[in-house]
């Protein structure tokens, strides 16, 4: 059976995965196997034209590490209100934060995927997008 996704679109994401990021190093780290409360992470995971740094399918939540090129981004807000239309929250953390502060990093996206943190949080160190799970096509 074919791949839904294209050889393009796959080279990309395993160059990504395979950048010298050492915060998506740190944090992947953290996430991978499962070892954050027994969820399910992937790296670059291509959403619409984009690719989400992490992401936890069961629970649509798109996590995005940023350097300072991304301060006031226009084209990380169009990004974030694309995949919040396509039912994912995105959460996104400065590359210091996680370098500095891993175990509080950690803390937050354990939060949201555990529904303590269920409305956007927009502040200097973290930018939370929610996106209501839809239930028989209302939202919660």
């Amino acid at each position: 059976m074919p791949s839904r996704r294209s050889p393009e679109r796959i080279a990309r994401a395993r160059a990504l995965r395979h950048g010298d990021n050492p915060a998506e190093a740190t944090l992947w780290n953290e996430l991978k196997a499962k070892k954050l409360g027994g969820y399910k992470f992937v790296r670059q995971m291509p959403i619409g034209p984009y690719f989400a740094d992490f992401a936890c399918r069961s629970e649509k939540l798109v996590v995005e590490l940023d350097g300072s090129q991304h301060a006031g981004s226009s084209y990380d807000r169009r990004r974030d209100e694309f995949m919040r239309g396509e039912g994912f929250s995105v959460v996104r953390f400065w590359n210091v934060d996680v370098l500095k502060g891993r175990t509080s990093v950690c803390e937050t996206i354990l939060a949201v995927l555990e529904g303590r943190l269920a409305e956007d949080v927009i502040a200097s160190d973290l930018r939370f997008v929610f996106a209501a799970k839809k239930v028989g096509g209302g939202a919660l």
